[in-house]
Order: structure tokens, then C-alpha cells, then sequence
């Protein structure tokens, strides 16, 4: 089985060297814009069944010109290559693993495509979105009446600084969306737009994390897919406390904004400027990071009202020399992959995750996570 990884950033160089490991997928060619990135990829993985190739990915051209003769690939590209990459895999005829999990009406409407030519094309398909789905899912599966599903997650520092408490463990860009983009939820059957930073909420989670806070953030497909099985649905962004009131704080001052300035007779997008000054500041005082993770769902079961509890505190890889988001959102996706390659997954279209992993296939695919080092706990309990 021959699966290719458009990307060699952090994410991509582990969905890489994870898939090396499996001795289903005979080979991995990892495909970047620039050779330096492919050179560390190599180096990292360090496998025989993994090859490099230099391609331009700005096009649904350029990206079906290396999937010709390939199995699975696995897209580790920014948002606004999300869609051009399904289109060029559907066009290959090629099934395809997507870390991202945005403008889901769109790639949705390529579901009869997709299924014309045969391939499965699995959206958000990471920690979140991607974990968090399937986990909602299942615990709406196992409610006879779902009420409520919060999920939640975030990638945070292991040693805050101030002043915004935050380390970029992704794309600025991808960081910068949740601070501006309403966020789509479920709310008593049906879809809702909420503004930014909506439902601030002070939480915990287990040591070392400590005191948090969360807000609301788009839910994704899982608002689309499961609307119609339970009342509310609620996708929510974890940060150290105090970040989330600063970050408003420029949201309303209009330095997110993407709409042209001009100073000094240069024009310039304000939020653009924001990623300039901001980069620096979310360095972070280590490349040390925690992906925290609480998915909740609640309802009645066996005529009692019942929550279910998954949590995952996951701390930086320092076995694989990684950070926790790299690790958290590249091994959800390299499991997929394979599960595709080995015809353990044979549906078609665009399919998400949610719709997946579920059933009888939720417990091994909980248990190869498991394996692979992403430990999820349960626990269930009634509601008084």
C-alpha cells in the first residue's frame, strides 16, 4: 500500500514516521514545496519505506500530479488548500485523510463525486477536529436521549509566560480564526451561529494543568452530523486563565480584522500586522506543550440521567522528541489511513469521522490510539 503525506511540517513529519511503523503500508512518499523540510522529515522518520519528492501544492493540478498511483494520502496542508487537495484527490481517484476540519458545507457537496469515483475523503480528521468527533458521537450512541454534548480541547503551554499565557503549537493563522470565526452549535435541535469568544466558562483539569478557561468555538461537522440526536451541541477552546478576555480585547479593537488599512501609504490587513507583533509573544519559555481534552455527554440512560466523561491530559513526547498537538493530531489521522489501506474502512464519499468511529469500531480504534500513546480515560456517572 502506497500512502502519500502532502506537508513535512511538525504534524506531517509525524503522520510520516508514524506510518513507517506499520507494516501494512509498504510505502510513504512525503511531499513538501521545499527540500530542507523533506531532508528533516527523512532524517526523523528514519525508514526504508519512506521517500521524498519536491512538488508545488498550490493547485488541484499540482497536487493530482503526485497522487497518480497512490492508495492514500494524507493532507497536512494550511486551511486554504483543504478543498483544492479533496478535489485533486477525487479527481485521482485517491482516498484521502484531512487534517482539517473547515468549510464543511462546501466539501460536503463533493460527497456524490467522491462516491462516483470511489474514494472516501474523511474531513477534521485530528484531535480536534477528529477525536473530539467521534467521542461525541459515541456517547450520543450510547444515551437512549441525548441531551447535551460539550466538547472540549486545547493545546497549551507546560510553562506559561506571560502576557497571553500561550504558545503557537499550529499554524498562527489556524489560532487566529478561532479568535474571529462565529462558531456554529446545536442548541434545542437545532444550528445556531454564536459570535466569537462567546460562553466564557472557568474550568480544571488534572496536574499539571490546573485552573483554565474556555469559550465556545466552531463545532464543525459534528453541529451538521448530529444535530438531529441530540439537543445541544457545544465545541468549546481551552486557554490559561486571562487570555481569552485579552484576546477579545483586540477582536473588538479591530486588529483581527481582515479588512485593508493603509499607513504610512502601505496597505496592510490588520490582522496580518496582529500576526506580526503577536508570533513573538506566543513563543512560549519551552517548545514543552499539554493537549487537554474533555468531551461530556449527558442524557438518559436505562430511564436514568446519566454523563459520560472522556479526558485526555497529554504532555509533550519527549520518547519522539515532538510536541503533545503534533502527537495528538497526526496519530488519529495515520490510524485512519491505514484502517483505509487495509479495507477496514469502506465507505465512500465525504464522510466524517464521527460517522466512522463509532459502534464496533470505536473500541479498537480507542485501543490502537491507546497503543500508539494517546490515553483517553472514561468514566460514567449519574446525574442527581
Amino acid at each position: 500500500m502506497h500512502v502519500v503525506v502532502l506537508g513535512t511540517g511538525m504534524i506531517g513529519t509525524t503522520v510520516v514516521s508514524e506510518l513507517a511503523k506499520f507494516t501494512e503500508i509498504d510505502l510513504i512518499t512525503a511531499v513538501d514545496v521545499r527540500q530542507e523540510s523533506i531532508d528533516k522529515c527523512l532524517e526523523i522518520s528514519n525508514s526504508p519505506k519512506v521517500i521524498g519528492k519536491v512538488a508545488s501544492l498550490e493547485t488541484k493540478e499540482d497536487i493530482a500530479d503526485v497522487l497518480i498511483g497512490v492508495d492514500v494520502v494524507v493532507a497536512c496542508l494550511p486551511h486554504s488548500l483543504s478543498l483544492v487537495a479533496i478535489k485533486a484527490a477525487i479527481e485521482s481517484k485517491c482516498h484521502l485523510v484531512d487534517l482539517v476540519g473547515s468549510m464543511f458545507k462546501e466539501k460536503v457537496e463533493l460527497h456524490e463525486a467522491a462516491r462516483d469515483a470511489g474514494v472516501i475523503i474523511v474531513p477534521g480528521c485530528g484531535v480536534a477536529p477528529g477525536i473530539t468527533n467521534f467521542l461525541a458521537a459515541q456517547g450520543i450512541e450510547m444515551l437512549e436521549e441525548a441531551e447535551e454534548v460539550v466538547m472540549i480541547c486545547g493545546g497549551i503551554p507546560r510553562h506559561p509566560v506571560p502576557p497571553l499565557w500561550y504558545q503557537v503549537v499550529f499554524r498562527l493563522e489556524s489560532v487566529l480564526g478561532l479568535y474571529t470565526k462565529p462558531a456554529i452549535a446545536v442548541e434545542n435541535g437545532e444550528l445556531v451561529e454564536l459570535a466569537p469568544l462567546s460562553g466564557l466558562e472557568k474550568m480544571t483539569f488534572p496536574q499539571p494543568v490546573g485552573n483554565c478557561e474556555a469559550v465556545i468555538t466552531d463545532a464543525h461537522s459534528t453541529a451538521y452530523i448530529l444535530k438531529d440526536r441530540v439537543k445541544n451541541l457545544y465545541e468549546k477552546t481551552v486557554r490559561y486563565p486571562g487570555h481569552w478576555g485579552k484576546m477579545n480585547v483586540l477582536g473588538e479593537l479591530g486588529f483581527l480584522d481582515n479588512n485593508p488599512v493603509t499607513v504610512a501609504g502601505v496597505t496592510i490587513t490588520p490582522r496580518a500586522f496582529a500576526e506580526q507583533v503577536l508570533g513573538p509573544k506566543m513563543l512560549g519559555a519551552s517548545h514543552e506543550d499539554v493537549t487537554v481534552l474533555r468531551v461530556e455527554a449527558s442524557g438518559l440512560k436505562d430511564g436514568i440521567s446519566t454523563k459520560f466523561t472522556w479526558e485526555m491530559v497529554d504532555l509533550y513526547d519527549h520518547e519522539r522528541k515532538i510536541t503533545s498537538m503534533a502527537k495528538t493530531t497526526a496519530i488519529p489521522a495515520a490510524i485512519m489511513a491505514k484502517w483505509i489501506a487495509c479495507k477496514k474502512i469502506i465507505e465512500t464519499g465525504v464522510v466524517p469521522i464521527e460517522s466512522l468511529i463509532v459502534k464496533e469500531r470505536f473500541q479498537p480504534f480507542m485501543g490502537e490510539l491507546n497503543n500508539l500513546g494517546v490515553q483517553i480515560d472514561f468514566k460514567e456517572e449519574i446525574i442527581l
